[in-house]
């Protein structure tokens, strides 16, 4: 695939120091490729689950996320970029905000809310 994204070797090292440090537990996986994978996922907007193989498992992508986000690692990290002018551009997209099924009109969609309204407020009749 070549529409997948990965990290320069100027934008890796500039993030890496910001990463938490770990002693514990198993041996973290590429931490360059699962960042690589995240952006991806977040940029695409697709499922972590269907995050391309060359990532790694989106469970991971996806567990790593989650805890960075818990404790404020991506943030700071977003934070501390910003002050050393990385990135030049950021973009916030918002167009996949979901709605819940219910928003439409409820049950039985629009054509129903419609004749509920109706029902509620007839139309005047002619006075003639």
């Amino acid at each position: 695939m070549t529409d997948l994204f990965w990290l320069s070797d100027s934008q890796w090292e500039r993030m890496k120091t910001h990463l938490p440090v770990y002693k514990r537990g198993f041996r973290r996986v590429d931490d360059r490729r699962v960042i690589s994978g995240i952006i991806h996922v977040l940029q695409t907007g697709i499922p972590w689950r269907a995050a391309p193989r060359e990532y790694g498992p989106g469970r991971t992508l996806y567990n790593r996320f989650r805890r960075w986000a818990e404790k404020g690692i991506g943030e700071k990290m977003f934070a501390s970029l910003a002050d050393e002018g990385f990135p030049e551009r950021v973009a916030i997209d918002s167009t996949i905000v979901r709605a819940h099924r219910s928003t439409s009109g409820g049950k039985g969609g629009a054509a129903a809310m419609h004749l509920a309204l109706t029902r509620a407020a007839p139309r005047p009749r002619s006075t003639s």
